[in-house]
């Protein structure tokens, strides 16, 4: 399928959608400017923006990446169990792991 430009339909479409706004004088928005409307939103809201993003973990719980090499056996049986109990493969190899150590 090809599209063409169509100015007049451009020029019809800005006027009916009220698309005025000048894309090529944008320009990107300052941290510290979003960092004030923020602050703004919850001075008129009165309530506390809630936090985005996964929750912190305690310490404890927190892993080290590390890298490990595997023989090409012990990881298609992880692989394959994994599948089997639905969970990932390296979380299976974790859980194995921790129940030998602890």
């Amino acid at each position: 399928m090809k599209f063409e430009w169509d100015p007049a339909k451009a020029e019809n479409n800005a006027r009916k959608h009220h698309n005025n706004f000048p894309f090529e004088k944008a320009r990107r928005i300052s941290p510290g400017e979003v960092r004030a409307a923020r602050k703004a939103i919850e001075k008129k809201t009165g309530q506390k923006r809630k936090t985005r993003g996964r929750p912190a973990k305690a310490d404890k719980e927190k892993f080290i990446p590390t890298s490990i090499r595997l023989h090409p056996e012990v990881l298609q049986w992880a692989k394959r169990e994994a599948k089997k109990q639905g969970c990932g493969y390296q979380t299976l190899i974790n859980e194995v792991l921790l129940a030998k150590a602890i």
